[in-house]
């Protein structure tokens, strides 16, 4: 097993000078956008769980709550800030108990790693505030969007939301989030060609296409991406309706011999005759819609460019056999090998286990360098870039672990799993069916089920105490005692149903639930007794 790479995070010299406000490794100040909130520190904390370097998780976890501060006047990409950062601090939250993280009492549905990542999520709330619903590309994190902000996003900027603002709406409470998520995916959806097909790049004030070259990478890949794992995780069968339709389009008019081209959004008409590197992560994503066939055909395409050159060029004519001038790079991406893992995770090839092999001995050998693995900046003589993106951290050393460790936590199948007491009842974690969100940071989907039944059920209880309260109050109106004593008013401060304005506001959004006869408990969900004012209520069912 081809471990030697699989463990670069123990170089800690390529990841110490990320921390907030280091200089980057070539000595330069760091770029506020991304070096201000510790993105890579962030970006690669979940994968030093998954292989299996606890006491370094629970450093960075300290190390992120003492640093990270968002109040920041920086422009920062909504997209990447969305899956590496929102997404990191998500994953690294619902982890955090299994990597010996102590938890507060209400985990999953509360912790700091939860409060940084509602943070960082409404810092790019106003982005979402157009016309169409669809957001800017950018967004000042301290003052919003700024005035002269261009208005074209690209597809996958506007569709890459709902595993992460989903998430984040089920453990908080608040739907603000999956909401926004929702209309920019359906405005999207509303605004495909009459053949079926999406542009590259959309205006999103008036939602007219500004790049109208339709494909599967760059640009746009992750939008098709959400599609099926936002179905998947939230069992939304509209989501997966959605993207079967494009998938049938993307068939008819942009797939030859198993390659995908880019086409023309409304004739259908080919643009490009090119693979990009992005596009390989397509092959898992049929995988995951159950198209094994189609995926390993096209799987082992892609594998025949890798083997070529030792690595995926950022873009490959297709009938020339050869790289595109001005894009031979490849800065270590994931996406083939990412392909690999969940194609053997389905069928067992060994094929897939040859292509983690070459992966793991040309990255070894071209890239690696005194303090962590470079870009290569050119395949044709292996030059290198002096950089190493996050992704390579947070992704790529990931995939590649995961390809290799059928055992790993991330791969469990249910026979195992975590039974975690909160405030409002038991539930059940950790039995597998992690979704990873496109930076490759997996979500326990029984995470999201519990915290919102539990938000369900505190609602049912605060609505229930609500109305008790109300009909004392309008007793004691016909039943006072004497003068002095005035109506009772119910309790307020921590441990109360809430005094807090705000949180009346979010609860006010919540689904209508049907109304619960006074002092008589559901038989669902509740299965145990309620205690009121000191008497008690049992479930007569």
């Amino acid at each position: 097993m081809p471990f030697r790479l699989l463990v670069p995070l123990g170089l800690l010299c390529a990841l110490l000078p990320l921390h907030h406000g280091a200089p980057g490794p070539d000595g330069t100040a760091p770029d506020p956008a991304h070096y201000s909130f510790s993105l890579t520190l962030i970006d690669a904390l979940d994968t030093l769980l998954i292989l299996g370097n606890v006491s370094e998780f629970q450093r960075v976890v300290e190390v992120l709550q003492d640093n990270v501060d968002f109040d920041i006047d920086v422009n920062a990409s909504v997209f990447e800030t969305n899956i590496r950062v929102v997404g990191g601090l998500l994953s690294a939250h619902l982890l955090s108990k299994k990597a010996g993280v102590e938890v507060e009492a209400g985990w999953p549905c509360s912790g700091p790693l939860l409060r940084m990542a509602e943070e960082a999520a409404r810092k790019l709330l106003p982005a979402f505030q157009t016309p169409t619903g669809m957001p800017y590309g950018t967004v000042n994190l301290l003052h919003g969007v700024n005035p002269g902000e261009t208005p074209v996003t690209c597809t996958a900027g506007i569709g890459t939301f709902i595993v992460e603002f989903a998430t984040l709406s089920s453990l908080t409470g608040d739907p603000v989030f999956e909401d926004v998520a929702r209309v920019a995916l359906m405005r999207l959806w509303e605004s495909r060609s009459d053949i079926g097909l999406v542009g590259n790049h959309i205006d999103v004030l008036t939602g007219k296409w500004v790049a109208q070259d339709a494909g599967i990478g760059a640009g746009v890949d992750s939008y098709f991406e959400y599609l099926v794992k936002g179905a998947i995780l939230l069992q939304d069968k509209k989501l997966m309706a959605m993207f079967l339709e494009y998938n049938k389009a993307i068939r008819n008019y942009t797939r030859f011999d198993d390659w995908y081209l880019w086409v023309q959004m409304y004739k259908g008409t080919v643009s490009m005759p090119v693979f990009q590197s992005l596009e390989a992560y397509w092959p898992g994503l049929q995988s995951l819609i159950g198209d094994i066939d189609n995926a390993m055909r096209t799987f082992l395409n892609y594998y025949t460019v890798w083997k070529q050159f030792g690595g995926l060029p950022e873009f490959y004519n297709i009938p020339q056999g050869y790289t595109v001038e001005k894009r031979e790079g490849y800065p270590l991406r994931p996406e083939l090998i990412e392909s690999a893992m969940y194609l053997y995770r389905a069928t067992g090839d060994p094929t897939l286990l040859e292509l983690g092999r070459d992966a793991v001995e040309s990255i070894e050998k071209i890239s690696k360098v005194e303090c962590g693995f470079a870009t290569i900046k050119d395949l044709r003589d292996h030059k290198l870039d002096n950089r190493m993106e996050s992704f390579f951290l947070a992704e790529t050393v990931k995939y590649l672990y995961l390809l290799f460790d059928p055992s790993n936590f991330i791969h469990n199948n249910g026979s195992t799993f975590d039974v975690v007491i909160t405030p409002y009842g038991e539930c059940i974690l950790g039995a597998g069916g992690y979704i990873f969100n496109t930076e490759a940071h997996p979500i326990d989907p029984a995470a999201l089920h519990c915290c919102r039944r539990l938000k369900e059920e505190q609602w049912e209880v605060e609505d229930l105490m609500r109305e008790f309260y109300s009909l004392k109050r309008n007793r004691s109106r016909f039943h006072k005692k004497s003068m002095s004593s005035g109506p009772w008013e119910p309790p307020t401060g921590p441990g109360t149903f809430s005094s807090s304005e705000n949180h009346d506001q979010a609860r006010e959004k919540k689904p209508a639930k049907r109304k619960i006869p006074l002092l008589s408990c559901p038989s669902r969900p509740f299965t145990s007794k309620l205690a009121l004012l000191g008497q008690v209520f049992l479930d007569s069912s």
